[in-house]
């Protein structure tokens, strides 16, 4: 764990905006307790720490909205923070421990849900496992999942508008919200809860705050769409020379599977390989090594098991003999499926314990992103000697992770802030020459702010900008994070 450095002793201002905010929420709602604090100081990639004035946690809308309130009568910025499991740094406060971080985690009631409506009102401190398993057990399901979902909560996964594996089909996290509650930087509480079908009341404030990393407003609640459970699950791991043949594979399973279709993930024969060495139990899927592999899913909430997968074994078998794919095993049982996706979701924890790298989560348009790849690997490799350019993950929404491992001996914290810079720039030039996004589901954060600032479309900016103004004049919402300070006009 990174142990950060003792607050600066707090000033007379801060000692009274202290004693007013543990009056409000009780010890155990705010705690000064550096020992509390600290595992919340750093983000969950472990590259930036910060200070804090104190660590807030409210029990409901209402202490939040008065904490907000206090917070702006004394100037204290706040950092809201979920399961503190983002990727940006988009969550952790800055060195100068002024700041307060706003914890939602004790926020965790799944208010209601409705199986007729196929709805479930939940606080931003739900996390997204829970939410599964509440809906599981009224038959339904939750469309979003992604491999930290035993950490990430409702509210963060909003704040970044979060995809995952599913987005092929159910899109990213602003499909998924009917409705929004959050807290403005003045305390008032904007109520859209009420899921309407067709509101054209103006503006659609609450796709405004969805993805705006809590530097608008603080969500504290959401009604979210849920959907019947899938009678019928098939998934296979097929083996692929290349990944031309992938994009030609999504299309063909697009027609033949229709809707069904659910996830299409892309792995190359290095990431397989790496989690296989980070996870003794774990067993290759085929028992030749390919180029890349598809990670393929399809479900039905009508069609069984045995109808799907008819079905899909029809289309498998017909890129097999068009020689598109070189080999492919269909998942006997959810426990094979799950040794799949376990498979896949493993990746980026196993390319850590490699050593450094620069991770970039980037979009690109999905008819063009095998040749992205194939354009950009070679090409970051070459401009930086030792380096490994892996790229993997969603093709079927076009967002690929591209990882750009650092050279052999690298030392952790000091290549990422040396030689990891460029290679982070180039690579963002690279998806922006090629009309992509250099943040396709992790949002900008903290670690991103100077490059969306260089690369993003100036009119884009300074509307944001604007919007910033408008709503949080004092800056106080999560300063720094997506946005540069002060903002740009």
């Amino acid at each position: 764990m990174n142990h950060s450095a003792p607050p600066p002793r707090p000033s007379a201002a801060s000692v009274a905006f202290l004693e007013e905010a543990l009056s409000l929420l009780g010890e155990r709602g705010l705690t000064t307790d550096p020992d509390r604090m600290d595992a919340w100081l750093t983000d969950w990639r472990g590259r930036y720490t910060g200070r804090a004035l104190a660590l807030a946690s409210p029990a409901s809308t209402q202490e939040v909205a008065a904490l907000v309130r206090l917070c702006a009568r004394h100037g204290v910025p706040i950092v809201p923070q979920g399961g503190n499991s983002g990727m940006a740094g988009g969550a952790t406060p800055d060195q100068t421990g002024t700041a307060i971080i706003l914890s939602l985690r004790r926020m965790d009631r799944v208010r209601s849900l409705s199986p007729e409506a196929g709805q479930a009102v939940c606080e931003a401190g739900v996390i997204l496992q829970s939410l599964h398993d509440a809906a599981e057990a009224a038959g339904l399901r939750f469309p979003l999942t992604l491999g930290g979902k035993g950490s990430a909560t409702i509210g963060g996964l909003i704040a970044t508008n979060a995809g995952g594996t599913q987005v092929l089909r159910h899109g990213t996290m602003r499909a998924q919200v009917l409705g929004l509650e959050a807290v403005l930087a003045d305390g008032r509480v904007l109520d859209l809860m009420t899921p309407l079908k067709k509101d054209n009341r103006g503006f659609d404030l609450k796709q405004l705050l969805i993805g705006s990393e809590g530097t608008l407003g603080i969500v504290t609640a959401a009604c979210l769409r849920l959907l019947p459970a899938p009678v019928g699950r098939v998934t296979a791991w097929v083996g692929l020379g290349g990944i031309i043949e992938a994009r030609t594979l999504l299309r063909q399973m697009e027609r033949a599977m229709g809707e069904a279709l659910e996830g299409f993930e892309v792995v190359p024969a290095h990431c397989l390989e790496s989690v296989l060495a980070h996870q003794p139990a774990a067993r290759a899927p085929l028992a030749e090594r390919h180029a890349w592999n598809a990670l393929i899913e399809c479900v039905s909430p009508s069609q069984d098991s045995a109808a799907l997968r008819e079905t899909f074994e029809s289309a498998l078998a017909a890129a097999l003999e068009e020689g598109l794919i070189a080999d492919a095993v269909i998942a006997a049982n959810d426990t094979q499926a799950e040794a799949f996706w376990h498979l896949r979701d493993g990746i980026s924890a196993a390319e850590r314990a490699l050593g450094p790298a620069m991770q970039h989560d980037i979009s690109v348009p999905v008819e063009k992103m095998p040749e992205f790849i194939l354009a950009a690997v070679p090409e970051i490799e070459r401009a930086h000697p030792g380096t490994r350019a892996v790229a993997f993950g969603h093709l079927g929404d076009g967002n690929v992770h591209f990882h750009v491992l650092a050279p052999a001996g690298s030392v952790r914290g000091v290549w990422e802030e040396a030689d990891g810079k460029a290679v982070s720039a180039q690579v963002h030039d690279l998806v922006t020459a090629w009309g992509g996004s250099i943040s396709a589901e992790h949002g900008i954060g903290q670690m991103k702010v100077g490059e969306l600032a260089r690369l993003h479309n100036p009119v884009a900016l300074g509307v944001m900008a604007a919007v910033k103004q408008a709503l949080d004049p004092a800056g106080l919402l999560n300063p720094g994070k997506l946005l540069q300070s002060p903002p740009i006009a």
